[in-house]
């Protein structure tokens, strides 16, 4: 993004960027609002005891996660690639991507059947996909160290980044169904 704005020299790394800049802005952007404003919908308070807070920030938080998996798609698909994305890291992104934009969509559509706990259940997941980013610079760390930096596997960290938070999150959301059950006996 600075690059864009700053008018950093374009070299063949950066050239698809200000070839094409809309779908990397858009990206940055919305995974930005994204991740931030995301974060605070789980605080429990704001969740809870200010309904139409919670409300006003979902109807704006669908979207930004929606574009940021349509763009991190689109780029996927049209940006040129380094010779390490191979059809794997195609694939990996294309349905991690996907993914994140159903789990948005079937988290909007429970909340508008009145199904609190699927729809927690559905933005947990979503965020979770969000946040893959983070946890792929540590397995991409750790595959890196470990000798299996092979270039042409690069999926398999970039994957596990996605899993690992995806398995965080399933323990999340299997802990406040448990809880639920317990404090309804």
């Amino acid at each position: 993004m600075t690059e864009l704005v700053g008018g950093a020299d374009i070299t063949p790394a950066n050239e698809k960027f200000f070839a094409s800049p809309v779908p990397i802005v858009a990206h940055i952007v919305s995974v930005t609002v994204f991740v931030l404003l995301g974060a605070v919908q789980f605080v429990p308070s704001l969740r809870l005891g200010r309904r139409s807070w919670h409300r006003a920030a979902g109807r704006v938080l669908v979207p930004m996660g929606v574009i940021a998996a349509a763009s991190g798609m689109w780029m996927t698909l049209f940006y040129t690639r380094a010779d390490e994305s191979g059809v794997a890291m195609i694939v990996v992104r294309l349905i991690f991507g996907a993914v994140m934009a159903a789990t948005l969509i079937i988290g909007a559509v429970r909340i508008g059947q009145r199904r609190f706990a699927d729809h927690g259940a559905w933005m947990t997941r979503a965020f979770a996909i969000a946040l893959g980013a983070g946890t792929q610079v540590l397995t991409m760390a750790i595959w890196a160290v470990s000798g299996f930096a092979d270039e042409a596997l690069l999926a398999i960290p970039m994957a596990a980044g996605w899993v690992i938070n995806l398995v965080v999150a399933e323990i999340v959301i299997r802990r406040r169904s448990t809880r639920r059950r317990s404090t309804r006996s």
